[in-house]
């Protein structure tokens, strides 16, 4: 069974040294135009119209859902955003609290052991795994009771591609994440300006740049690590270091991927000729003290105060995040009165093609209910109420006129929320909240209708380095179980033997680099890039 292979991994995840956090720092991503029907989630908001699930008198009933406490603000009960939902539809929401690095580890042991909330955002991939051993609730087999979420899918192919499981049941709703047409995306390089401007330093454009950037500040604060990562150090985290160096120095972004321009061909980093120049290249970050010494280590809180503190100035995460840490370095130091920060380009080595894919449409989580849920009608109910203009508004937007307006007929996050409303909303409405959130589409949408000349500038300032992201692909059964048995082990063996190359515990050279493939290799890279590339051609045709 999987799930007893499953729980077979929590000891070595729970036990083998870092718990890896949430993936997702400011939003979660996507921009999307609201007029757009895509099953009912993306409409014009409105005050007025009932979804079906709110057409009769609500029946009381009560879901649990584990949900994650965020730097901006804990998990509340008591939201206003769901009190509006519970009297729509008579469902109150019992969130189950944890810690956000808690997060990956309780939903796995939860899966494992069939004991996940009736509510809970979980991967698609485990969706469509696990879904099957009755651990979720087959969404299809409730499509005549449920237009919306019906809708959904039906407008929605990629999504539906990502909830189907090999037996053709659906087991998770797919969050949307971005209308493809605006190419919206998510992270950038960002600095300390006021320091920048201090000594007078050129923003880099490449790589050697960059470490000569690197070397002027810590020739300025001889006792800081001017460059720090949030972790987990790379999959599926796209801020960690091997993520970004592999893809600045190989074309690959991360391990595995499609490469640009390729039509769908799925490469391995370690295959590339600029591989191992990626490994010198941070290792010589590391030697000369320019990189985080625990850059594999550090909690969200320790990142964090690396860079409100001056210990580090200079990381690539959520261009989001950036006004939320400036405010919050200013308030918590009086000498901070001058702290500042701004982007600086994307960079890549000499000749690797520089971009960042966009948004995706379709995110890599969705909504699942579960199997032993009491009242299976109820909760396909309120699900389908969620996923009806009226409910996602509510998850994604919040109140009309009082946490958003709408402009011209599009909605904007009210202005007093300031460039970074997400924080604000996220606090103290439980609107766009990480792992509750169905629509980050719209949520963004909202958002970027109101930035401000600085982050407009920001994003016309990376719009040439913003490429299509990669479709996703299909897998039967059998590549489903190729994934399942061998993705997870290689991750882990690339983060520690590249935690290894870098921090100089493993030299780097011809031979050390080879054994390195050789058990790449061993572990299955090369039957993880041709399932990736077989399921490729048969879902696109190429």
């Amino acid at each position: 069974m999987k799930k007893r292979a499953y729980a077979a991994t929590l000891t070595a995840i729970m036990f083998g040294g870092m718990i890896a956090g949430c993936s997702s720092g400011g939003p979660s991503a996507g921009t999307s135009t609201p007029a757009k029907d895509t099953g009912g989630t993306t409409a014009p908001p409105s005050a007025t119209t009932p979804a079906p699930a709110a057409s009769q008198q609500p029946k009381a009933v009560t879901f649990t859902w584990l949900a994650a406490n965020r730097v901006e603000g804990p998990v509340k009960q008591d939201w206003e955003t769901f009190k509006e939902i519970e009297k729509k539809t008579g469902a109150k929401i019992d969130f189950q609290v944890i810690s956000e690095e808690a997060l990956p580890e309780k939903r796995k042991i939860m899966i494992a052991t069939n004991t996940v909330t009736d509510f809970i955002l979980v991967p698609n991939q485990d969706g469509r795994d696990f879904g099957p051993e009755k651990v979720f609730l087959n969404l299809k087999d409730y499509l005549d009771k449920a237009p919306n979420i019906k809708k959904f899918f039906d407008n929605n192919p990629e999504a539906k591609a990502q909830a189907t499981a090999a037996n053709g049941g659906y087991y998770s709703m797919p969050v949307l994440e971005s209308d493809p047409s605006t190419k919206g995306f998510n992270y950038a390089w960002y600095v300390r300006k006021d320091l920048q401007d201090k000594y007078g330093l050129k923003a880099p454009t490449t790589v050697d740049e960059f470490y000569q950037y690197l070397k002027a500040l810590k020739e300025k604060h001889p006792d800081s690590y001017p460059l720090t990562f949030r972790t987990p150090v790379s999959s599926p985290n796209l801020t960690g270091i091997f993520t970004v160096f592999l893809r600045a120095f190989t074309g690959v972004e991360g391990f595995i991927n499609e490469t640009p321009g390729s039509g769908g061909q799925y490469e391995f980093a370690g295959y590339h000729k600029g591989f191992k120049d990626s490994l010198v290249y941070m290792n010589k970050l590391y030697a000369e003290k320019l990189l985080e010494p625990e850059f594999a280590l550090l909690t969200t809180a320790q990142w964090e105060e690396r860079l409100l503190t001056g210990k580090s100035m200079v990381t690539y995460f959520w261009k989001a995040d950036m006004d939320p840490l400036i405010e919050k370095a200013r308030k918590a130091n009086p000498n901070n009165k001058d702290f500042d920060m701004n982007v600086i380009p994307q960079f890549a080595a000499e000749g690797v093609k520089n971009y960042q894919y966009a948004r995706p449409a379709v995110g890599t989580s969705g909504l699942a209910i579960s199997a032993n849920v009491k009242d299976k009608d109820a909760a396909i109910k309120f699900m389908d109420y969620l996923y009806s203009e009226e409910g996602t508004n509510l998850m994604s937007l919040g109140i009309l006129n009082k946490t958003y307006k709408l402009v011209d007929g599009k909605p904007r996050y009210m202005e007093e929320f300031g460039t970074s409303p997400y924080v604000p909303l996220r606090r103290d409405w439980g609107v766009w909240f990480p792992n509750v959130s169905i629509n980050n589409a719209i949520a963004r949408a909202a958002w970027e209708r109101g930035l401000d000349a600085k982050n407009k500038e920001i994003n016309a300032s990376y719009a040439k380095f913003i490429i299509d992201a990669p479709k996703s692909i299909v897998k039967n059964a059998d590549e489903q179980e190729i994934e399942k048995s061998k993705l997870n082990n290689l991750n882990k063996y690339f983060d520690q033997k590249l935690t290894e190359f870098v921090s100089g515990k493993t030299p780097i050279n011809d031979q050390t680099v080879a054994e390195f493939i050789d058990q790449s290799k061993k572990q299955g890279v090369d039957d993880l890039l041709k399932m990736y590339n077989a399921a490729y051609k048969r879902t696109y045709g190429k």
